[in-house]
């Protein structure tokens, strides 16, 4: 599994910093995910967290892929600092994970096979609407 992860901080005027993370099973589970896999196919579930909301919540079924399918989840979180610090901070997920090899443009230019999108309104409210561009 390779996770390349990009952070845009307010403290370096939200200049992206990249790194790539690369590891097996465990990496997954680091980024809040967890892997299954059999001959046929590779499930993905979401585990629990500990955002400040929306609220932990179990662990979740996002897609299950077959040979050649990527999927897409998306989700948001706002998270606080320890009691000592009052601040809080937002994350904002674009996760794809595909089961074989695709092309290597296919998670910028091609369409998912399977897309969970769980962004919410950040400090409760109506569920957040999906924007859709031409």
């Amino acid at each position: 599994m390779v996770v390349h992860e990009v952070l845009a901080d307010e403290a370096v005027n939200y200049q992206p910093q990249g790194k790539v993370l690369a590891g097996g099973v465990r990496q997954a589970i680091d980024i809040g995910l967890r892997l299954g896999r059999d001959e046929a196919a590779v499930t993905v579930d979401r585990l629990s967290g500990s955002a400040a909301y929306p609220r932990p919540y179990a662990p979740a079924r996002l897609f299950t892929l077959t040979r050649g399918q990527v999927g897409r989840y998306r989700a948001n979180f706002r998270f606080t600092g320890c009691a000592c610090s009052p601040s809080w901070y937002y994350e904002d997920w674009l996760v794809h994970v595909s089961y074989g090899r695709v092309t290597p443009d296919r998670f910028v230019r091609g369409q998912p096979d399977h897309d969970a999108d769980q962004r919410v309104h950040l400090y409760g409210g109506t569920s957040r609407r999906a924007v859709t561009h031409p």
